[in-house]
């Protein structure tokens, strides 16, 4: 790390046991991620008019190259986080969830998923019980009716907004899809 750790606590005295355990967890995180720049945490004890309850707050704030890391642990009220030690742990734990994103970024490791084929019923031939859809794309898709999830054929018009998934190899008629899903304005219609 280029700036040593800087650990400040708030609302509390310092403890060189605390001091300790923040230092081996920092440790592991440059251990395990490398490249963290600076490292600043900070420890809050709430206020001494709670007499129980009392729950610990953990933040850090990491620098990495072209990116700041923030992990503010006081969410959901745990009541493990009476204990100081659990509340580092926590925090430390979602830092590091929070550099594994950071490194599957950075090596291009991110899943993107693609968005399925959609696109408006063009014709549709409801006594023989088949359709095609055109795709954005220019493609015109062969359905049968018994590719439309929830027997929802009979539903469908000319010009119905659909997604469908297309299946492996082709129809005589051309590409086909094995599953359609007829999509309202912003959701799919059940």
């Amino acid at each position: 790390m280029e700036v040593p750790v800087q650990i400040t606590f708030k609302n509390m005295e310092s403890s060189e046991a605390v001091e300790t355990r923040i230092r081996e967890k920092v440790d592991k995180l440059e251990n395990r991620f490398g490249r963290i720049v600076s490292c600043n945490v900070f420890v809050e004890a709430p206020h001494r008019r709670h007499a129980k309850g009392r729950l610990f707050e953990v933040r850090i704030d990491l620098s990495v190259p072209g990116r700041e890391l923030v992990v503010t642990h006081s969410g959901p009220k745990n009541h493990a986080h009476e204990d100081v030690y659990v509340a580092l742990r926590d925090a430390f734990n979602a830092a590091a969830r929070q550099l594994e994103d950071h490194s599957r970024k950075v090596r291009g490791k991110v899943k993107s998923h693609e968005a399925p084929p959609h696109g408006a019923v063009v014709r549709l031939f409801p006594y023989e019980g088949y359709g095609f859809v055109a795709l954005s794309d220019g493609r015109e898709v062969y359905f049968h009716k018994n590719a439309v999830v929830n027997g929802g054929f009979d539903k469908l018009e000319v010009g119905s907004e659909v997604r469908l998934a297309i299946a492996e190899g082709e129809s005589p008629q051309g590409p086909q899809a094995s599953a359609v899903t007829p999509v309202g304005k912003h959701h799919i219609v059940e």
